[in-house]
């Protein structure tokens, strides 16, 4: 079981030795595409919202 422990450490030792700093172009690029998604999630979300609510009513 421990060489199971010490392979994903080492795995993950390497994953990190890889990983760099973003640039701030990139970290901005990253923000705006996050951003857009949960904004994108959000209107999506309170469309559901609208149609449940509203729809029901003007049926009757």
């Amino acid at each position: 079981m421990s060489s199971i422990t010490s392979f994903k450490l080492s795995e993950y030792t390497r994953i990190l030795k890889l990983a760099r700093k973003p640039t701030r172009e990139e970290f901005i690029m990253i923000a705006k595409v996050a951003g857009a998604g949960i904004l994108l999630i959000g209107v999506v979300g309170f469309l559901i919202y609208l149609v449940l609510t509203e729809m029901p009513q003007g049926i009757m």
